[in-house]
């Protein structure tokens, strides 16, 4: 896999955010409860929606047209003045409606709101300026010392007795903080955009702004519709089992991640067959942490929610779904990605109306008739008929085999990840000799991951050779 390295860069990076983010959301849920939780979950679910308005496929444009190699600097400069203009008006917006938004959220934060529209539109805008002037790795570094920042300031804040003040602040913080530093670190130039440069962002964001919608949708529409039937406490919890959920989504996310700059690049003078090998390499691996992800949730999702506290075990069916529909994503990510990368805008946007259109609909029916477990039955339904429409066109275009047997082994392994883990969770329940639920969870997790990879690694040459070809050689030396 030759974008092995950035996607393990990226994905070490992500975990190690992931990481300082866990330990700030189990001071929270243990200090503040299930209610602050889902309060501060409606508050970015606002972000997140009003953030398409800022972005309207901006930020993908950019990185797209950045990532092809020519007159970076002037569309840098186009891209910034549009996100400057789109946030300005927002503002005004929020400004305006500021008692609604109050009244929805059931706190006056509007003030923040702003703030962090500001701080996470300056995220994304660097984001798109590292990913276009193919510094996939250095944005994938750069994550966890976001998350790192904006854990550490959250904390302190709540530890003063700032509460759900404190989590917002910090938030806000951590985001535009690192956000600035990696428009520094990408360094780009300011230079007078022309009338054309302006166009060719349109030409893609008219068609890459539903992708915006499409993420908001997949992350926060079941929390949005939530808001609307259930109590914050309920929310907080669906807050935590989806942080699980694309805690595991993170290795797929890298991977698509240093995908889209290899294959814009290589298809930009190139047919799309050339984009094949590097999509197939990709969908080999979707599901490689997702997949043993899947059986150890069935198994221990009680056990992990029960970390957080007593009351938040109520959600381990919903933990369960999330964890499909966040597998199903994972593949979605890889042929969506795909799609963007070799200009095909309109074909994404086709599959991203799809979901949207789906998700949102099955939220409100679901939600309605049976509570916040048919807003994960609706996410992961409307996951899996994104990801067979998007497959549908990639097959259209690019002549590619699906690593059917790849991903069957992947099951294989993680069967035996699944026995190992149940075996262990039977002998505690039976002879209780640990008597500690997070080091039994830990030593679970340990050794059903190792069980999973050491039965992979003897029965997939794939796997092996990827492992080889990623390895620093001394290190290959020693292994092989």
């Amino acid at each position: 896999m030759r974008i092995g390295q950035t996607s393990l860069i990226v994905f070490v990076s992500k975990i190690a955010g992931s990481i300082a983010g866990f330990v700030a959301t189990l001071y929270f849920a243990r200090e503040l409860g299930a209610g602050v939780l889902g309060t501060y979950s409606l508050v970015l679910a606002v972000v997140a929606w009003v953030g398409i308005g800022g972005k309207v496929g901006v930020t993908a444009a950019i990185r797209k047209r950045m990532s092809e190699g020519e007159d970076q600097a002037e569309f840098f400069t186009a891209g910034l003045c549009l996100m400057i203009g789109m946030f300005a008006v927002l503002s005004l917006v929020l400004y305006l409606l500021r008692n609604p938004v109050a009244m929805y959220i059931g706190e006056p934060v509007t003030g923040f709101v702003v703030l962090i529209l500001f701080a996470t539109l300056l995220n994304s805008m660097s984001g798109a300026t590292l990913a276009g002037s193919h510094l996939v790795h250095v944005q994938g570094v750069l994550t966890p010392v976001r998350m790192t920042v904006r854990s550490l300031t959250q904390i302190g804040l709540v530890f003063l007795g700032l509460g759900l003040t404190g989590m917002l602040a910090g938030h806000a913080v951590g985001y535009a903080l690192i956000g600035a530093v990696g428009v520094w670190l990408a360094r780009p130039s300011l230079r007078l955009p022309a009338r054309h440069h302006f166009a060719e962002l349109f030409s893609y964001a008219k068609f890459a702004w539903l992708g915006s919608v499409e993420r908001r949708t997949f992350g926060w529409v079941d929390v949005a519709v939530l808001g609307l039937f259930v109590t914050s406490d309920l929310i907080g919890v669906y807050s935590v089992a989806w942080t699980i959920s694309t805690f595991l989504l993170t290795f797929g996310t890298s991977i698509s991640s240093a995908t889209f700059p290899e294959i814009s690049n290589t298809t930009a003078d190139a047919a799309n067959q050339a984009a094949a090998p590097i999509l197939e390499d990709s969908l080999r691996y979707a599901g490689l942490i997702l997949i043993p992800g899947l059986v150890g949730t069935v198994i221990l999702g009680s056990r992990i929610l029960r970390i957080y506290g007593t009351e938040f075990t109520v959600g381990e069916t919903v933990l369960t779904l999330l964890v499909a529909a966040v597998l199903l994503r994972s593949y979605q990510k890889q042929l969506i990605t795909t799609l963007g990368a070799i200009d095909r805008p309109d074909l994404t946007f086709n599959v991203n109306a799809a979901f949207i259109g789906t998700n949102t609909l099955l939220n409100l029916g679901l939600v309605y008739l049976y509570g916040w477990v048919g807003a994960a039955v609706a996410t992961a339904l409307s996951a899996g008929i994104g990801t067979l429409l998007a497959y549908q066109y990639v097959m259209r275009l690019i002549d590619f085999d699906f690593p059917y047997r790849t991903i069957g082994k992947q099951v294989v392994a993680a069967a035996v990840c699944g026995a190992v883990a149940y075996g262990g969770l039977w002998i505690e329940e039976t002879y209780k000799l640990l008597q500690h639920n997070f080091a039994l969870v830990l030593l679970l997790v340990c050794l059903g991951a190792g069980a999973y990879f050491a039965v992979l690694f003897g029965i997939s040459a794939e796997f092996r050779s990827t492992i080889r070809d990623n390895l620093p050689a001394k290190l290959v030396a020693v292994i092989y």
